[in-house]
């Protein structure tokens, strides 16, 4: 049945949310994910573009722990990931995108780099992100390093080796919610 094949690829992109393998998701995972792009590209934490990343991952996990967190432990299961996802968001992936938007803005802030400590809001508008950086944040989230390269240049439809936040939040969504 296709629902059954859906929810297994669901199930198995648990994992990229799962940061220290414990076998559920948590507040901490988000923060950590936050934690590693900053170190990733040398930002710090308490600039505006490391706090405004820190919100955004933040404002992702209360609307992830909003559709998927059924018991309110603060923890998602694997079955209560796959549940939410299915049940609530396969027939609007726009909604996902909305819960993930404003961490992804914030990672393509820090991935631009070169907008300065003061780039916020601006930083991931028209320019978007070079296709390199887009796949070192990939690989950070944990995605292999030759599936991240391919999928950051897939994403680059134009082929002007930049990412803008449109694609790359559609994409998740896409990635996260919808049948392949």
């Amino acid at each position: 049945m296709v629902t059954s094949e859906y929810e297994r690829r669901i199930a198995a992109r648990f994992a990229g949310f799962d940061q220290d393998g414990n076998g559920y998701i948590d507040r901490e995972d988000f923060m950590a994910a936050a934690k590693a792009l900053l170190a990733e590209f040398g930002t710090a934490a308490r600039s505006d573009k490391g706090q405004a990343l820190y919100v955004g991952a933040e404002a992702f996990w209360q609307g992830m722990a909003g559709i998927a967190d059924r018991d309110g432990d603060q923890r998602i299961t694997r079955e209560e990931f796959v549940n939410g996802a299915v049940k609530r968001l396969r027939d609007n992936p726009d909604r996902f995108a909305e819960i993930a938007r404003p961490f992804l803005h914030a990672a393509l802030a820090v991935a631009g780099g070169d907008a300065g400590a003061g780039g916020g809001a601006s930083a991931g508008e028209g320019a978007g992100v070079g296709v390199d950086d887009t796949a070192r944040v990939l690989r950070v989230l944990g995605v292999d390093g030759d599936v991240a390269a391919q999928a950051a240049a897939q994403l680059d439809a134009d082929g002007d080796g930049r990412i803008d936040e449109e694609e790359i939040v559609s994409a998740f969504a896409r990635y996260f919610t919808v049948p392949e």
